[in-house]
């Protein structure tokens, strides 16, 4: 009972820092972490729909469960060259939460590691300069043996507008049957 006790006093004592649990993985041989918070599943890279003229780190959409999930490629998103696909690539299923609703996006990544705790007396602030990314899109630095992770912020990555472009994308439950039906 004394360990229970504990475990829920523990977001007391580190207000502002909500997750320590993160979801780690590869994207272009650096390691980056989501709070685990956000995340729904992990499954295998794969039948995914290409959308036309949607932006280039809009890989297309997938199928889960009966409902349109737009699958973004993060390492597009970073202004890197596409993820090239191996037998580690996955999709992430996140949740990210906007001010009405929540949507639910896949991320394409080059491998998912493991999970961490990381004690937010281990997470620094993003840099201001130096990361190959946006700073807006890291809400920390979290060091885990000898190592610097880069903490996402999900909403950042997947801004409001984004979300909006995504609706779109999920809107279009049509369009890939008919494209399907083309290609028959």
């Amino acid at each position: 009972m004394g360990a229970l006790v504990k475990k829920e006093a523990q977001p007391e004592r580190n207000e502002g820092q909500d997750q320590q649990q993160y979801l780690t993985f590869m994207l272009g041989g650096e390691i980056f972490a989501i709070g685990i918070l956000a995340i729904k599943e992990i499954i295998e890279y794969g039948n995914l729909t290409e959308v036309p003229m949607m932006p280039d780190y809009i890989r297309g959409v997938i199928n889960l469960r009966g409902s349109v999930v737009p699958v973004v490629d993060l390492s597009a998103r970073f202004g890197r060259p596409g993820t090239e696909l191996t037998r580690r690539t996955c999709i992430v299923i996140i949740e990210v939460a906007t001010e009405e609703e929540k949507q639910v996006v896949g991320v394409v990544v080059d491998a998912v590691n493991e999970v961490l705790e990381i004690p937010a007396e281990q997470i620094e602030p993003p840099p201001s300069f130096g990361a190959r990314i946006r700073t807006d899109f890291i809400c920390g630095m979290g060091k885990v043996g000898g190592r610097f992770v880069i903490l996402l912020n999900v909403s950042r990555v997947l801004s409001v507008d984004e979300l909006a472009m995504l609706d779109q994308v999920a809107g279009v439950q049509d369009t890939p049957r008919l494209v399907d039906q083309a290609a028959a």
